[in-house]
């Protein structure tokens, strides 16, 4: 790439975060990128230094410093930043100098990018392509199971009219009620292959829905705190879809603290935001935040797994389904936990790629 042709559009586009600096190591250009790495809006940070957006390490100021001294390009794989909320952030630097400078000043070229997302982007493709085969062996395996569980129902009903002692009766009627739990559980799993119903939905409406379900189901001393961007648009979804989906993730994180903590929902607008291998110019992100006890590490890396369950008498298909409603829309889901703070994260787009 021509640096010193670069147009601003084409820097909006990049999933990595740039920015552009003049001689005074004054910031005149963000793209969205770096908005959301760094958690600022352009325009409040244009004419500021790099310090008013997050703490600058010794070894990148002198990399700015011979940028423009001695016009030294600098690539570090690993430096360490912290934001102005305390993020830390784990990030590949690379400062480029711009020969000759820009038509409007700039000299530096500063380009930033989460050595997390490289991870995340492989574990997300490999998630998603293990998750595929695991539904349709599932879905499979389902469609095998029903049929054998109704005769073994029926068989049972026939048996019961022939015993001859009523107490007999009971050993008929376990294998009854487990035979109903199971077909219960396969038609479960076969559900979430239904077909989306679209429309314009309005993400608040659908967790305003999911906040009244939670308070219903556990009244007492569960409190559930709004953090809405009210500013955000519509999206077209598929709105029960998208309900269950939030709901399953909000009532296994309520389960999990007994009914007894406070659940966050927060929507925030994400700008030029790859997802599922797919450039979005505008994407929601909702965070379901609770202060529980969090996931335990051998649970977080299966739990979106079918019959994967922390809980005693847990079906292990709740984030399953929520997952699956999540991919139909095109988004992601991830999730990060700690004892006290677990975060579960879902990214939905709001136009088209």
């Amino acid at each position: 790439m021509n640096l010193t042709h670069v147009s601003h559009a084409g820097l909006d586009l990049l999933a990595s975060a740039v920015l552009l600096l003049d001689d005074g190591q004054l910031i005149r250009y963000i793209n969205p990128a770096g908005e959301n790495l760094l958690a600022v809006s352009g325009r409040a940070i244009a004419g500021r230094t790099l310090a008013a957006a997050c703490s600058c390490p010794a070894s990148l100021q002198a990399a700015l410093d011979n940028g423009l001294a001695n016009n030294w390009g600098y690539t570090s794989q690993n430096i360490e930043l912290r934001r102005g909320d305390g993020q830390l952030l784990h990030l590949h630097c690379t400062v480029t100098p711009l020969r000759p400078a820009l038509a409007d000043g700039m000299r530096l070229l500063l380009e930033l990018q989460p050595i997390e997302r490289h991870l995340a982007v492989s574990r997300e493709e490999r998630l998603i392509e293990q998750q595929q085969a695991n539904r349709e062996l599932i879905r499979n395996l389902a469609h095998e199971i029903k049929n054998p569980l109704g005769g073994i129902r029926g068989a049972a009903q026939l048996l019961e009219h022939e015993l001859p002692h009523p107490s007999l009766k009971e050993y008929t009627q376990v294998i009854i009620k487990e035979a109903d739990r199971l077909q219960d559980l396969m038609q479960r799993l076969l559900t979430p292959h239904r077909a989306m119903l679209p429309a314009m939905v309005n993400i608040h409406e659908i967790l305003e829905r999911v906040r009244s379900l939670l308070t219903a189901e556990f009244p007492g001393s569960l409190a559930v705190r709004r953090d809405y961007d009210t500013s955000l648009p519509e999206l077209v979804g598929d709105r029960e879809q998208l309900i269950q989906a939030v709901l399953n993730i909000a009532r296994n994180a309520v389960q999990a603290m007994g009914g007894d903590g406070e659940i966050v929902l927060r929507t925030r607008v994400l700008r030029q935001v790859t997802l599922a291998k797919k450039r979005y110019r505008l994407a929601i992100e909702l965070k379901v935040i609770d202060n529980g006890p969090g996931i335990p590490e051998d649970i977080r890396q299966r739990m979106f797994y079918p019959l994967v369950s922390g809980r005693e008498g847990g079906s292990g298909l709740g984030l399953t389904i929520a997952q699956n409603f999540i991919q139909h829309h095109h988004g992601t889901i991830d999730c990060a936990s700690s004892p006290g703070h677990t975060v579960f994260t879902l990214r939905l787009p709001i136009e088209q790629a």
